[in-house]
């Protein structure tokens, strides 16, 4: 059924090699880091390095306070500040800023939430609205942490390329929509955007699918796409926008699952059914969408 459906849609499929075209020189867009929000409305945080880190005060650019490697730190709002709390010297050491970057000084992880993460964690004292706790890395970085914490590691190749590629498009252009932007980050790590579990969610599989498909984005009228995506459908995709003209409903091929999640875009258990069945993940992305090409992002990511 699923080869019938398909090949009954060969027109829409072939364009693949047009878009693969434009793959090749539609290089314009750029992709700064991407800051992801792990705690708001927090009256304290506790983090750690694996290595010795460093506070800085960013208004300032300067230096406060060395972080030891492994070892919990406990910060908190105080006034219109940011302390950090002492159980040894039994007092608060004060900051002496409401907004601080913490920066491992060689490669090496920070630690939030009982995870790993790679890149800085941004932490501001909004006075009446709490601490926020930003992590703030290069993009192919986020999505590694994307990738297996919403969809299983184990599966097939191209169904994980199709994901790392869906992944990127949508925290673009989440981020260039600003929804979260008055908050200071550009998305969040649940379900309200895409699961995240930093590097600690990692897995080898999931890296490589990332790896493999580096800054390719799906874009229309040189837009990046929300390129929305779901568990399953419960046999037909849906569209809940009607000025969302990339999206469009079709056979989802979730093989009788029962809906779960929104059931916009690309069906993941559908993806993993079509990889299976052959179809690769640029295939897998025409089916799901429509008038789009693929594009790539420029190589230069700022931290």
């Amino acid at each position: 059924m699923l080869k019938d459906i398909i090949t009954a849609q060969d027109m829409r499929i072939k364009k693949i090699i047009l878009s693969i075209i434009v793959l090749l020189v539609f290089t314009g867009l750029r992709a700064d880091a991407i800051k992801i929000g792990l705690q708001t409305n927090a009256r304290e945080v506790r983090v750690a390095s694996s290595v010795s880190a460093e506070i800085y005060d960013i208004a300032r650019n300067k230096a406060l306070y060395e972080i030891q490697p492994m070892k919990v730190y406990q910060i908190k709002a105080k006034n219109n500040e940011l302390v950090i709390v002492s159980s040894i010297l039994q007092k608060d050491i004060s900051l002496g800023t409401n907004q601080i970057l913490i920066r491992p000084k060689t490669a090496g992880f920070l630690c939030q939430k009982r995870a790993w993460y790679r890149g800085d964690f941004l932490i501001t004292n909004y006075a009446n609205a709490g601490i926020t706790l930003v992590n703030s890395l290069p993009l192919e970085d986020y999505l590694k942490g994307v990738v297996p914490s919403e969809m299983p590691s184990r599966w097939n190749t191209e169904a994980l390329r199709a994901q790392a590629i869906a992944a990127r498009s949508y925290a673009v252009a989440t981020r260039n929509a600003g929804k979260h932007a008055s908050k200071g980050f550009d998305l969040v790590d649940t379900t309200a955007d895409q699961v995240y579990g930093g590097a600690s969610a990692e897995k080898y599989t999931t890296n490589k699918a990332v790896d493999d498909t580096k800054g390719i984005v799906l874009v229309q009228d040189q837009r990046v796409l929300p390129t929305y995506y779901h568990a399953s459908s419960g046999g037909q995709t849906k569209v809940w926008n009607s000025g969302s003209s990339f999206l469009q409903s079709v056979p989802s091929f979730d093989y009788g699952l029962k809906k779960n999640g929104h059931g916009v875009g690309m069906s993941q258990n559908g993806a993993n059914n079509m990889a299976a069945q052959g179809y690769n993940a640029y295939q897998i992305l025409n089916y799901f969408y429509k008038d789009f090409k693929f594009a790539k992002l420029s190589d230069k990511w700022d931290i």
